[in-house]
């Protein structure tokens, strides 16, 4: 495969909102078709159309776009392999199933529902409580092995219902060698039949996987290790339709783990612990069921990107901030981790205050600026970049510009008295009535002639910086926190500061 061009796919099913374990494919795929320079394919696997769910290709572009992982094909460009939609290529599959039942290699399956349950139960045992459609028991139930060769052209020529299974053998050990986990073997005879081609003419995933990779040349598969068992099937089946020597190099990805590790994370365990698992906001049209993403909550998507990328993966070094082009520069494949990666919500969070505070401040008021619209303010962006400048080191998401600022927008409704009062006096008061009026006399409004101006009026009236800081922070914000104080009144400017001293004096001194 070394000598073929790079070509990678993402192939998510459209039933509902994309998990950050299936954004992590996606950027595993753009990195190494971007390093390579390759494609990257997004194609959509809709055989199943009981779990088709409206909306949802449109979500998955979406988060694709969001996170600035573009595909070079797609149903939504086009591309030179087109349709990709495999709900849109079913014309094409039946001639590779029959093609594989007449090579033998796969067979016609007439068993009805009931007949497929009531096999279950009756084969069913302590030992084996899910028994399985498979060579031990494929010859007591209705298809091509048990039927004559009469009685099957009979029931196709009368169009029953039938689906086309592949013939497992019995015992054959099948090997591969997977980008991260090396050589792995597996015996046949631990696999069942699967369907191929369901009663409806769709594929299975199994069937279409295959032919699609092998029509679009696809030349290495990324996918999450949950399918490894499904590899022998599809190991088989590049080799029974005659294209071994085209089968992509695989990678199966670790799993992303619950925070403690046991098992993978899932939708429940971020609804149970506070955190999104999905990249964007989805609401399931079928439930209306509501599910919270990384976007809305305020994460930034070269932040979240970043994040992913090192979730189990790293470049052999301590670094942990990565840009796109670094990651795309960096990635290598045998740096995947075989074992899964726990999820840090924490850490995912330190990621976006990373980037949230080397963001420039004119690109964060300009994400800003809908959270004050909502509140029904407006703002010009200069002012919000100000703001955005002075409280980003504290905020791990751009909405949080407003719970260390708000009082940039709005002055206090109320005070916190009870750190002022009991050391309040005359000369304070004073202090405060008398340095208000010089401030028209401040040569610039900026913070150091601010000050400069304050430091030298308090050492004139005999009073300790110490103790009138506090008393002008809370006139300004209504509470011991915020910014630098006089950060504060430099950004809100004269008039605001000087109301904002009257009101707190009338407060002080009731």
């Amino acid at each position: 495969m070394d000598h073929k061009k790079v070509r990678v796919r993402f192939a998510p099913s459209p039933t509902g909102g994309l998990h950050l374990g299936g954004v992590r494919t996606v950027l595993f795929n753009y990195l190494f078709a971007k390093q390579h320079k390759g494609d990257f394919v997004l194609r959509i696997e809709d055989t199943d159309q009981t779990r088709y769910v409206a909306g949802a290709e449109e979500y998955i572009n979406e988060c694709l776009r969001w996170c600035g992982l573009t595909p070079d094909e797609s149903p939504a460009v086009g591309g030179p392999y087109a349709p990709y939609r495999q709900s849109e290529r079913k014309p094409l599959y039946r001639q590779y199933a029959e093609k594989l039942v007449a090579s033998g290699h796969a067979y016609y399956a007439f068993d009805t529902p009931e007949e497929l349950e009531s096999m279950r139960e009756r084969l069913k045992t302590p030992e084996n409580p899910h028994p399985q459609y498979n060579h031990k028991v494929r010859e007591k139930m209705r298809n091509s092995f048990s039927l004559s060769e009469a009685e099957v052209q009979e029931l196709l020529a009368k169009n029953t219902p039938h689906v086309i299974r592949i013939k497992m053998p019995a015992n054959e050990e099948l090997s591969f060698t997977d980008m991260i986990r090396g050589e792995v073997t597996f015996n046949t005879g631990q696999v069942d039949d699967k369907v191929l081609l369901k009663a409806d003419g769709m594929p299975t995933y199994h069937l279409a996987v295959v032919v699609d990779d092998y029509l679009m040349k696809i030349s290495h598969a990324f996918r999450g290790e949950e399918w490894l068992p499904s590899a022998p099937v599809h190991i088989l089946l590049w080799k029974y339709l005659g294209w071994e020597a085209d089968m992509p190099q695989w990678a199966h990805l670790p799993l992303i783990l619950k925070p403690d590790g046991n098992g993978k994370l899932s939708k429940r365990d971020g609804d149970r612990l506070g955190f999104p698992v999905y990249a964007m906001n989805w609401t399931d049209p079928r439930s209306n069921e509501f599910t919270k993403g990384f976007r809305e909550l305020g994460f930034l998507p070269d932040a979240f990107i970043n994040m992913l990328a090192v979730l189990g993966w790293n470049d052999g070094t301590e670094q942990e901030i990565f840009s796109l082009d670094e990651l795309i520069q960096k990635f290598s494949i045998d740096r995947v981790h075989k074992a899964g990666a726990k999820f840090d919500y924490e850490k995912a969070k330190w990621f976006n205050h990373q980037y949230l505070h080397h963001k420039d401040n004119q690109s964060l008021a300009n994400l800003f600026l809908p959270v004050l619209e909502e509140k029904g303010i407006k703002a010009d962006v200069d002012y919000v970049a100000t703001i955005a400048g002075l409280v980003k080191e504290r905020c791990y998401f751009v909405n949080e510009i407003w719970d260390h600022g708000f009082f940039f927008f709005q002055a206090p409704a109320a005070y916190d008295e009870a750190a002022v009062k009991p050391k309040w006096n005359a000369d304070k008061s004073a202090f405060f009535t008398e340095w208000s009026d010089k401030l028209a006399d401040v040569s610039a409004f900026t913070a150091p002639e601010l000050e400069a101006s304050f430091k030298a009026f308090a050492a004139e009236k005999n009073i300790k910086m110490g103790e009138l800081q506090l008393p002008f922070r809370i006139m300004l914000t209504g509470g011991k926190f915020g910014p630098p104080v006089f950060d504060i009144a430099a950004t809100i400017g004269l008039t605001e500061t000087r109301t904002r001293i009257a009101k707190g004096l009338i407060a002080y001194n009731q």
